[in-house]
């Protein structure tokens, strides 16, 4: 039999008809403030962003425990608290909001009073399980989603950095990414790969700033096309970034732009890509 959340819930003596599970993995949250990276970061804000709900979502969330889960930067859902819980009513006063830190007034949303229960403490950030598939709502009763549990790890710890020419990512999923990995993206320079997932096509760059890849690739976030002039002219795409080939740390930049050339020659990326100088 395989063992699920809601064997740990009645092993503690909690009826799972009490449990609404939550899942957090909010689009709206600016860079760096998602839910993952506000529980990573900083406790208080993970809490106060749950502990203000919408009005539309009240009479979901009225079971007396909240199990909170967060989707993590590879999508996984990790348990993060089993909380109890008491709606205090509507919100008395304007406050800012922990993920887009805009201005909240009062009277918006429901402000709950949330308490972890010590003996899932054990289990924060330790416990993986499956969601199911697809876009699923992110509040589901407990009692009528048995979740499968998949992992419990011995302590929580994030996935190690893949290494450079075996890293692989849509640019959209880059601000989610664990700090040990932006770490490494900084601190080396060199050539990458821009693959368009409509088209099919290809546009080979180089990073040659302080910021190396990461630097340069935040440039693409930020505009959605880096500066280039083919990409300019385009439709917006969630180009998948990819490395090449990596520079020493004496290269100059004319010699990375060499070696960005030959790269352009070897994939004839100018004749049927997206390069054009």
């Amino acid at each position: 039999m395989r063992f699920s959340f809601n064997h740990l819930l009645s092993a503690v003596g909690i009826d799972p008809a009490d449990v609404r599970l939550l899942r957090h993995k909010d689009q709206r949250a600016l860079k760096g403030r998602s839910p993952y990276e506000m529980w990573r970061d900083d406790r208080d804000q993970s809490e106060l962003y749950q502990s203000t709900q919408s009005l539309r979502n009240r009479s979901y969330l009225t079971g007396k425990y909240w199990a909170a889960f967060i989707g993590t930067p590879a999508d996984e859902t990790l348990f993060i608290g089993l909380y109890r819980t008491e709606n205090l009513g509507l919100s008395q006063e304007d406050f800012i909001e922990p993920h887009t830190l805009k201005l909240s007034p009062a009277g918006s949303c429901d402000k709950y009073r949330l308490e972890l229960v010590e003996a899932f403490r054990e289990y924060d950030g330790r416990l993986f399980i499956d969601w199911g598939p697809g876009l699923r709502s992110w509040i589901q009763r407990a009692d009528k989603q048995d979740k499968p549990i998949l992992e419990l790890s011995r302590v929580f710890r994030e996935p190690d950095f893949p290494g450079y020419l075996q890293f692989l990512r849509p640019l959209s999923t880059l601000d989610r990414m664990p700090i040990s990995w932006i770490t490494a993206l900084k601190v080396c320079r060199g050539i990458y790969l821009l693959t368009c997932p409509r088209t099919k096509e290809q546009y080979v760059g180089s990073a040659t700033g302080e910021a190396g890849f990461w630097g340069r690739w935040q440039q693409y976030l930020t505009t959605g096309h880096g500066g280039n002039v083919e990409l300019k002219i385009r439709d917006p795409s969630d180009y998948q970034v990819s490395i090449l080939e990596m520079a020493g740390s004496s290269a100059t930049t004319d010699e990375i732009l060499q070696m960005e050339s030959l790269w352009k020659q070897k994939l004839q990326s100018r004749e049927m890509g997206l390069n054009r100088n």
